[in-house]
């Protein structure tokens, strides 16, 4: 039997891709490189990205069609190629990020995203350039507190490769998994797909240069803290808790997480939020509702700096609800405590990086 192109074409012609429902022919798919040796067949198939989900499907199915259209005696090989640059690897992501922050609570209700949310403001106020990564998958709501709960990313074409483009809001490059799914629908993922989507909000988007990128972690020790100490050379944690006495023992964990011998991520310090109550008709009235100065006690005790202590007042409830957080307004009791923590978090991160080595991405699963 003599081979001859038309007749590959002709096989690889029955062959449907299921990114685009086209023929591999038809879609452009074959590549010009189709080489013919006796029985010996080579070529390469084009595929959008290095991670497109249906490439060893569709590699196989093209092979299978010559074999059933030409000849089962036919040695194929099928090398692939990509439109778009693949993803660079661990390490290599954001080489224009100077200090990557996460921002973490032991357990939910403890005000992390809110910290989270007005640190960036609060540091892009000071002049840094600021990107926010929202990493809860399960429970998103940064695109809420910084109104842009509409917004829809598009991608750019950067350097070879298709890129999710941040939302800019307060001078703050912003991404949420909250973009791109039903703001009231539950979502119902397994570890492995959220794993799977933090990394393309982390690699696959046009984070530029950035002072700081802060991440708002999700509550508690999970798979999605493991992907960030797996993907990113975290600089440094701040621990966000309340000063009641279940809230400090779940931040115990969120500190031992960072600072076990396996993970040796840096705690910046603690954030003492709702600290006290003070109402906004008697604003030099301070009411100790969750108790007092727990976290203060239990920074001295691990000896951790307290970088923070946030008031509990009605506003900073209504401001993150309305999408204007309060750091956006420094005249305020709660905006003046964000822009004193900012400038701690500086102060720290500078100290951090002149006296200890730069932190290294955890390689090995922790269990």
């Amino acid at each position: 039997m003599t081979l001859y192109p038309k007749l590959i074409m002709d096989a690889l012609a029955t062959v449907i891709y299921p990114g685009n429902k086209k023929n591999l022919v038809e879609a452009d798919m074959v590549a010009d490189n189709l080489r013919i040796d006796g029985m010996k067949v080579s070529f390469s198939l084009i595929f959008p990205r290095d991670t497109d989900p249906f490439l060893k499907s569709t590699v196989k199915a093209a092979e299978a069609a010559i074999h059933y259209h030409v000849s089962k005696e036919v040695e194929v090989t099928i090398s692939t190629e990509y439109l778009s640059k693949p993803r660079p690897e661990v390490g290599k992501m954001l080489p224009n990020v100077k200090n990557v922050i996460a921002v973490s609570s032991g357990k939910g209700g403890v005000g992390k995203s809110t910290v989270a949310a007005n640190l960036a403001i609060a540091l892009a106020r000071l002049g840094y350039k600021v990107g926010l990564l929202d990493c809860d998958i399960f429970g998103p709501s940064v695109p809420k507190m910084f109104q842009v709960e509409d917004a829809r990313p598009y991608a750019v074409k950067k350097d070879g490769r298709d890129l999710i483009e941040p939302v800019e809001k307060y001078g703050i490059k912003v991404l949420s998994i909250g973009f791109f799914v039903n703001p009231d629908t539950a979502t119902l993922w397994r570890g492995g797909m959220a794993s799977n989507a933090l990394k393309q909000l982390i690699a696959d988007a046009d984070w530029g240069d950035l002072d700081y990128f802060i991440l708002d972690t999700p509550p508690g020790t999970s798979d999605i803290h493991l992907t960030l100490l797996q993907t990113l050379a975290i600089t440094g944690a701040v621990i966000v808790s309340t000063p009641q006495n279940v809230a400090l023992a779940d931040a115990r964990k969120g500190i031992d997480m960072y600072s076990n011998d396996k993970v040796n991520v840096p705690i910046l310090g603690l954030v003492e939020n709702m600290a006290w109550f003070t109402p906004a008709e008697l604003p030099e009235n301070k009411y100790y509702i969750f108790g007092k100065e727990g976290c203060k006690n239990l920074a001295k005790e691990m000896n951790v700096p307290l970088l923070a202590q946030i008031p509990l007042v009605q506003s900073i409830c209504e401001n993150g609800d309305n999408g204007t957080p309060a750091a956006l307004d420094n005249s305020s009791i709660t905006g003046l405590a964000f822009l004193n923590l900012a400038q701690a978090v500086v102060t720290v991160v500078n100290r951090r990086n002149k006296e200890q080595a730069p932190t290294k991405i955890v390689k090995t699963t922790i269990h």
